[in-house]
This record gives structure tokens, C-alpha cells and sequence, in this order.
């Protein structure tokens, strides 16, 4: 290391697990494992790793449920200096595949208990691939064995530079071909000292975990260690289990997507559920209907965080903070909050220059969260990157107090006889209404308008379609957005198509519309 050199992901998680003994770390399945513990567990996962030939720069995927295992293998591979790739539990064969050979992993690790048979088969595809599992398997070495045989040593940083690459995470997919961020050690440097000192964590840090622990661990792992908290960890989310381990833990705070808060909010527990203990609940990933996230804060109190980032500059880049949660300006609650200091943050025209005050462009950054580029994708790379700004392919606007609002993503755009729609303004009116569950506004063939507006709606328990109701829907958009805006047609689905992330696949639903015309909308 260099004189100014600052320390990064590696250096903090040891500092953290260093500096605590017989504090509780981490909890899943009646199980709580101790800061000691995930330290020592910690040293013979690395040595289980280097003794396979993995190593610094060696390049390592994981895929698995949640369990206490990811943690530590997690932060094994980071102080082992390694390059870690996260595969979605929900992900498909061809999904796994893709992004092994594209990732080029040296070793895959995985959940024995429910991944053995995908192992199976992603071994007889690549069988230079290394493969651990956690427990016993027929496809490589038990991970957890062969940790059993190492003596707890000392932990060591690895000698590792800010812009060496520290993880390459997949894109959703929501897109097309998934691409891999190449994220170097800066980025996660930043997305630390950002969280430190933006995001209001309780003073008792005990973080309820319903995403995927393979993708949440590593933007929560060294905050939480650092801030001295516990890991409390569902295998996957349920409303019911969720309230029950937030009611007998006390668990002050969690990080969920929106459609987290709607099942909690449909569900009969919503009114009578102890969340007392609850100080801070962290949500992101896809917009939230203001009108149910009013009702939430009505219901539990100002206890609401939002995050706005996305892979290629993650999480971080704006928060609307808790006391920003002002229902005396519902209309802040459309908004994702004002940009940290710590990044440069612009809405550009498409001459890549600053569009007027109050006028809607893309929102670009610059900044240490930026990724290196698209992993083998120099058209990709080059095309996000230009003009030396990262364009994020969201549309936005900013009040004149500063809030950002992201009116939409670019390729959503709806243009329905030359009027450009933004299918999020449609969506906040919809989702106001009493009858509406969830709800996604898409571009759809139109032989007059090019495109005509169409919404997909989920109804409340209780409600049924009807022409009314339909004609009662179309109505509110019109008075609120314009007739411009309003729905040439509503389908009444039982459910919104989904990514493995859990967001919105406004792809897929599009895509049952435009098979059979020369025009893709993506």
C-alpha cells in the first residue's frame, strides 16, 4: 500500500469482525452466530479457497439461499482478494450458464441443500470450474468439511488497489442480453462512506434480511458490521414470518422493495402486526406508489428511507430521508429524494448538455460509484459512458427545492401520436385508486397513434372488474394527467410479470403485444 492510500471493503470488514468478540452477527433459522465466530469462520473459508488454487484476481460465483454461509463466504472472498459474481437464486440454467462463461468464474459456490442438481449441470458444462458446496454433495468438495480441517488464523487484507476489480454484478435483464458490471473496489469504498454518513441506520442495529442475502450482503455487509449490527435473515419473504420475526426480536430496521410494503399491506396481520420496534424501514429497486406508501407512514409512523442508484452506480446516488417523508408534501413522496454530495448528478438534453431549470432530462453522474464498464461490451460500455458522464437512462426533473423525480426510464417512454407518455405518471394516478392492488402502464401497437397506453392492473381483495370500473379508471387519468394520457384499454391480471430481482418486467409484458409487429419497444 501507498502512503495515501484509504482503506477499502476488505480492510473495514476486518476492522469490523476484529473489534467484536461475542456480539451477535448474524441469525437465521434459530441460529445466532457471533462476531468471533464469523471471524474465525471467515479465516478457514479463505484457506479452504487458497488451498484450491483461488486467489487474488480468481474470480468466484455464488448461488444459494439465504443462510449464514453467504455471509462468510463472502467475506472470505473479498479478504481473499477475489472477484465475486452473485447468481440470482430465481435465475434459469441458461441464466446461471450465460453468466459463468461470460463472467469466466474459477469456482462456483453453492447451497448443496437446493442447488445440487443446477451444480450437477452447470459442471458437466464446465468442468474446470471449481465447485464448494455448502454441506454435503456429490458435485465438489463440502465447503463446510473441508473449512472444519483449518486453524482459525489471523485475518489479512489483500493487496488490492481502488480500480482493481472487486465484483462483476449481472444486470436484471429487463434490457435484453444481461451485462456484466465491472465494479471496482472504489465503488464499494464509496457506497460505504455514503451509507455511513447518509443513511439513517437505528443506534441498535438489528437488520431484518428478505432479499436475496447473496445480492443484499454485499451493499449491507460493511455498514452493518461497522455499525456493530446483527444480520436477522428470512429464507424468504412472507408477510406473516416477517411480522413475527420483527415482533420477537425487535428488529429496528429492514430494506425491501415496494412490492414487499403491498403484500404486507393486503395482508389481514397489516392493521394488528407489532412493528413497534421498527425505527428504519430502506426500500428501493423500483418506484413506490406514493398513494400506499402515504398510507404505510399514516399506519407505522415517519419511518421510511428510500434509496435511488442502479447497478453500474449502485444504491446510493439520492435519498429521500425519513423527516423528507412529509405527508404535509404528498408530492415529495413521488420523489426519489436529493442527490448526495458525494456524486455529481445532471439532467441532460441529448447533445449530452443541462436541460433547462424545471424541464425533464436524463439523469447522468460522475463520481467514485461509477462502474469501469460492461464487462467484453465496448459498444455498451462506450454508449453509457459518453461525454464522461454514466447515463443511467432514467428521465427526471428537480423542484425547486432540490427533490429529484424520476418521471421515468427512457426506453419506457410511451409516444402515442407524437405525445410522449411517461408511463410512472400514469401508474401514481392508477395506484391512488381504492380498487387498485399493483399496477404497470405500457406502450402497445396502435394502427391510428403508433403506440396506445395500456394499463395492467392487479384489483384489491373484494373488487372485480367491471365497465365501470374501467371507465371510472380511465376518467381519473384524465383529470389528473390529460385525456393525452389517460388508458386506450385496461387488462384486470392476477399478477405483474416479475424479474428475479423483483422488479417490474415492463419487457415481458410488452412483449405479447409486439411479437407480431416489426417494431420491438424495449
Amino acid at each position: 500500500m501507498k502512503l495515501n492510500d484509504s482503506p477499502l471493503l476488505p480492510h473495514l470488514i476486518i476492522q469490523s469482525l476484529n473489534t467484536r468478540n461475542d456480539e451477535p452477527c448474524i441469525f437465521l433459522s434459530g441460529r445466532t452466530a457471533s462476531y468471533k465466530e464469523i471471524r474465525e469462520r471467515t479465516s478457514q473459508m479463505i484457506q479452504v479457497l487458497q488451498s484450491i488454487g483461488i486467489k487474488r484476481g480468481s474470480r468466484v460465483a455464488v448461488l444459494s439461499k439465504n443462510r449464514p454461509e453467504v455471509l462468510t463466504n463472502l467475506t472470505a472472498s473479498l479478504i481473499n482478494g477475489s472477484i465475486v459474481t452473485p447468481l440470482h437464486p430465481m435465475g434459469s440454467f441458461s441464466d446461471h450458464s450465460y453468466i459463468i462463461n461470460d463472467a469466466e468464474i474459477d469456482c462456483l459456490v453453492f447451497d448443496s441443500d437446493y442447488f445440487s442438481d443446477r451444480a450437477s449441470e452447470l459442471k458437466a458444462l464446465y468442468p474446470k470450474v471449481q465447485f464448494l458446496g455448502f454441506g454435503p454433495n456429490s458435485v465438489g468438495l463440502n465447503y463446510m468439511a473441508e473449512a472444519d480441517k483449518y486453524q482459525p488464523l489471523p485475518l489479512v487484507a489483500p493487496d488490492v488497489q481502488s480500480e482493481d476489480l472487486c465484483t462483476v454484478v449481472y444486470t436484471g435483464g429487463t434490457t435484453g442480453r444481461p451485462k456484466g458490471v465491472l465494479m471496482p473496489h472504489r465503488v464499494w469504498q464509496a457506497m460505504t462512506w455514503i451509507q455511513m454518513t447518509e443513511w439513517e441506520f437505528p443506534k441498535q442495529l438489528r437488520i431484518a434480511i428478505a432479499t436475496p442475502l447473496s445480492h443484499a450482503a454485499m451493499s449491507l455487509v460493511a455498514p452493518v458490521l461497522m455499525s456493530g449490527g446483527a444480520f436477522y435473515v428470512m429464507d424468504s419473504f412472507n408477510p406473516d414470518e416477517f411480522f413475527d420475526l420483527v415482533a420477537e426480536h425487535k428488529i429496528t430496521c429492514t430494506l425491501i422493495v415496494p412490492s414487499m410494503l403491498y403484500a404486507m399491506q393486503g395482508h389481514p396481520r397489516y392493521e394488528t402486526a407489532d412493528m413497534s420496534s421498527m425505527e428504519t424501514m430502506i426500500y428501493g429497486a423500483s418506484p413506490m406508489s406514493p398513494s400506499k406508501l402515504a398510507a404505510a407512514i399514516r399506519h407505522w409512523g415517519p419511518i421510511f428511507f428510500q434509496f435511488y442508484g442502479q447497478t453500474e452506480a449502485p444504491m446510493v446516488l439520492a435519498h429521500l430521508k425519513k423527516a423528507d417523508h412529509d405527508l404535509a408534501h404528498p408530492e415529495r413522496l413521488s420523489s426519489c429524494g436529493k442527490p448526495v454530495p458525494w456524486m455529481h448528478v445532471a439532467l441532460l438534453d441529448e447533445d449530452n448538455q443541462p436541460v433547462a431549470p424545471g424541464e425533464t432530462g436524463e439523469i447522468c453522474v460522475r463520481g467514485p460509484l461509477s462502474m469501469i464498464g460492461y464487462k467484453d461490451l465496448e459498444k455498451e460500455t462506450a454508449e453509457c459512458l459518453r461525454g464522461d458522464w454514466l447515463h443511467t437512462s432514467d428521465v427526471g426533473r428537480f423542484d425547486d427545492d432540490g427533490f429529484l423525480y424520476i418521471v421515468d426510464r427512457t426506453k419506457d417512454m410511451v409516444i402515442t401520436g407524437g405525445f410522449n407518455v411517461y408511463p410512472r405518471e400514469v401508474e401514481d394516478v392508477l395506484s391512488a385508486h381504492h380498487a387498485v392492488s399493483m399496477v404497470m402502464v405500457i406502450g402497445v401497437p396502435d394502427e391510428k397513434w403508433g403506440e396506445a397506453v395500456k394499463a395492467l392492473i392487479v384489483l384489491r381483495a373484494g373488487h372485480t372488474s367491471s365497465d365501470e370500473l374501467t371507465a371510472e379508471l380511465k376518467q381519473l387519468v384524465k383529470q389528473e394527467k390529460g385525456s393525452q394520457q389517460a388508458p386506450k384499454s385496461i387488462d384486470y391480471v392476477d399478477s405483474l410479470p416479475l424479474t428475479a430481482l423483483g422488479k417490474p418486467d415492463k419487457k415481458a409484458a410488452r412483449a405479447q403485444f409486439w411479437t407480431n409487429t416489426d417494431r420491438a419497444v424495449s
